[in-house]
């Protein structure tokens, strides 16, 4: 939206087209010009379909872990889709992979945790963990074999333009000197072999971590020696680059493994990789200073339980029973595979190909300030402004705190940063701001899996720079995206809000779809300054608009639910229209459940995982549910409720699971501009009507992909270009 239409309330432009006119353009593409310039690859002709989810009949709820191997089967298929490019495949098949790594990491070793406490109570959809686990393990295998296959065909692919990933024994001789040479440069100097002997104990397996198992020759009659190498992934590049040579660092390893053990003769080689619990718990109540207890949980993340083993398909017998002692494995946690192992280190091939890649797509960049140059907080006072990002660049919102940092009317600002990244101008911002005696408060949550170290690093740096830095309140993650400024004005002091669906990190706020409301609105302002207050001490909050959880959140939901039913049951217009990422909470389900028994009409865009049971007779008859993927991970929320004729929509950070709603701080807001109401109305009705990344979930709990190439993603590509 420009400065002039915030400012002059003139109609802006649609953030969603109409599904009538909805201006597709290719995936990524500037404008729907270049879009008639290429011809589009065919659709897959055949049906295709997802795993089922339903692993109880009877039960009302899909089971949850299956609901997400579903999602990531999804996923799997992008990477399989022949209407993407090769680049981009192989960037899907790693994604499936990296998900799964984190899958093993939390939801698989929260199982098997479950079953070391001997917990004998179904969950919500009537398994026992013991079930749950037999069957994730089942569907594991067989995913990382299809994970497995697709990675491979994406790297045929490649081949086919000439993007070559070779073996070194497939290489000429001088080639072959030229990646000695290398190795011993800069790959030996960072290798550590260690060798289990009486003298060695067993070494510890970091959490995916790559590893070399050699296999040594002794003397005659005595058990060969094993040793370990661990391959330097993040040291150096998994894949590298030698004379334009494109090669396997442990295949570069390997080939040199003589190098290591000079004096002694190599027998064997084989590739490893081992995935540990990573879901860590500790004592809020009894950690005297929070930090030093996270950086502590930190180091012992390292050392969790292996939950799975992957190996080559070639690993002798002996070799795995080896591994498997040492690890205290079941063999129902070995995954054997043709490799490469870890294929989530393939996410950055040293490839420049833009004609192997998604076409190029810079995002608008909206003049926030006015025609006149009045800057961002005159344009603000004269009319909300809301952006769709990427389609709209972020790059707006570090100018409103950025603008903040500099002005000196700007009195304060308070901030909460669940996941921040490492852009610079964030964090510059915020330093600047302190630096130039401006309050300036950071609610920055040490708690975020994954992110904790990147957390604390910010944490010391602002405290340096004299902000006051907050952990966040006990027992809950605060997982809101607000920014208040408090500025001084003619009229008294005035507050600029910033509400969003996404983290503030530039860097996913360009793979990501999130929504952002720049807002000056007294009464939104006045809501958010008792959040603030009471993140950082107040006991208790009043909101006038907000629904915030745990207070709140939940219990507005379910009311706006209810109303929606009296509505329906009066005879008047009810429906529900929600896009969130996770559907999983029991007493939500079950609202909606209660919601379609009195006739109200449920549609649900869900990326990942979804509990609840559609098209159900008598159940769910008039809830449908659509899954939406693409180039861009589906990340924003919003909620709309028809209310008879007068619609209200809702947006925020919460998807509808237990820990959001119960166990954490977040922040839904109502949209009160009828424009941008109808934005968000529009946003969701064209994402509901997309067929290039849509799945349907049926009854019997499988996914169906949707046919055709009429894209969401792609129509608001070309909104902004057109």
């Amino acid at each position: 939206m420009s400065a002039k239409s915030a400012k002059t309330k003139k109609t802006a432009p649609k953030l969603g087209a109409t599904p009538e006119n909805p201006a597709p353009v290719e995936q990524g593409e500037a404008s729907p010009k270049s879009a008639k310039a290429k011809k589009a690859a065919p659709a897959p002709a055949e049906p295709q379909y997802t795993l089922s989810t339903v692993a109880n009949p009877e039960s009302r709820l899909l089971n949850r872990e299956l609901s997400w191997l579903a999602f990531n089967d999804r996923v799997l298929a992008e990477a399989r889709d022949p209407r993407n490019p090769p680049l981009e495949k192989l960037k899907y098949a790693a994604i499936c992979g990296n998900n799964l790594d984190e899958f093993f990491m939390v939801r698989v070793a929260g199982i098997h945790r479950q079953i070391a406490a001997g917990v004998h109570t179904p969950g919500p959809d009537g398994l026992l963990p013991r079930e749950t686990l037999k069957l994730v393990r089942e569907r594991t295998h067989a995913m990382l074999d299809e994970i497995e296959k697709a990675t491979r065909a994406a790297l045929r692919e490649l081949e086919g333009h000439g993007v070559v990933i070779s073996k070194v024994d497939e290489l000429d001789k001088g080639t072959r000197a030229q990646v000695r040479e290398h190795y011993l440069a800069e790959i030996q100097p960072v290798l550590t072999p260690l060798i289990v002997d009486p003298g060695h104990p067993f070494p510890y397996l970091s959490n995916l971590s790559l590893n070399l198992a050699v296999i040594l020759k002794t003397k005659k009659g005595e058990e060969p020696d094993f040793a370990r190498v661990k391959i330097p992934v993040g040291i150096l590049p998994r894949v590298v680059n030698i004379g334009g040579k494109l090669l396997m660092l442990e295949d570069v390893i390997a080939a040199h493994i003589g190098e290591l053990f000079k004096g002694r003769k190599v027998l064997d080689v084989h590739v490893f990789r081992v995935t540990r619990n990573t879901d860590y718990e500790f004592e809020e109540e009894e950690a005297e200073d929070l930090l030093a207890t996270i950086e502590d949980a930190l180091r012992r993340r390292r050392f969790g339980a292996a939950v799975r083993l992957e190996v080559e398909r070639d690993t002798p017998a002996d070799l795995l029973d080896f591994l498997q002692e040492k690890l205290h494995l079941n063999p129902e946690d070995i995954f054997l595979l043709s490799g490469p192992l870890g294929t989530a280190d393939l996410m950055g091939l040293p490839v420049q190909r833009p004609d192997l890649s998604f076409p190029s797509y810079s995002p608008a960049v909206a003049d926030l300030d006015g025609d006149d140059d009045e800057g961002i907080f005159d344009t603000l006072a004269h009319g909300d402004v809301l952006m769709h990002h990427p389609y709209d660049s972020f790059v707006n919102i570090l100018h409103f705190l950025e603008e903040a940092a500099r002005d000196p009317q700007v009195l304060a600002i308070k901030q909460t940063l669940y996941r921040t990244g490492d852009d610079p101008r964030l964090l510059g911002a915020l330093r600047t701001a302190a630096e130039n005696g401006k309050q300036v408060v950071a609610m920055i949550e040490l708690k975020a899996r994954f992110d904790e170290q990147r957390n604390i690093s910010w944490a010391r740096k602002l405290e340096r720079a004299g902000a006051h830095v907050v952990y966040g309140m006990m027992g809950l993650k605060t997982h809101a995206k607000v920014t208040m400024i408090v500025r001084r004005e003619a009229g008294g002091l005035r507050r600029y809000v910033h509400i969003g669906t996404g983290n503030y990190n530039p860097k996913t706020a360009r793979l990501y779809t999130d929504l952002s409301l720049l807002t000056s609105d007294s009464e939104l302002g006045a809501d958010v300054a008792e959040l603030f207050n009471h993140l950082t001490g107040s006991a208790a909050a009043e909101y006038t608009h907000l629904l915030v959880a745990p207070d709140t959140a939940r219990s507005g939901f379910e009311a706006l639910i209810e109303r929606e039913i009296e509505h329906a049951q009066a005879g008047r217009e009810a429906w529900i229209k929600a896009k969130f990422n996770q559907l999983t909470d029991p007493a939500m389900i079950e609202a909606l459940y209660r919601a379609s028994q009195a006739g109200v009409q449920v549609d649900l865009v869900i990326r990942g995982v979804c509990c609840l049971r559609p098209a159900m007779a008598g159940l769910s008859e008039t809830i449908r549910v659509h899954s939406l993927l693409g180039r861009y991970l589906e990340h924003a929320r919003i909620y709309a409720f028809g209310n008879g004729g007068m619609p209200e929509v809702y947006f925020g950070s919460a998807d509808w699971m237990s820990r959001n709603l119960d166990r954490r701080v977040e922040v839904i807001a109502p949209v009160l501009d009828d424009r941008h109401r109808q934005d968000f109305l529009n946003i969701f009705n064209t994402e509901w009507h997309d067929q290039r990344g849509s799945w349907v979930l049926g009854a019997d709990g499988r996914y169906e992909k949707c046919a055709g190439d009429l894209s969401a993603q792609q129509t608001f590509a070309g909104a902004r270009s057109a």
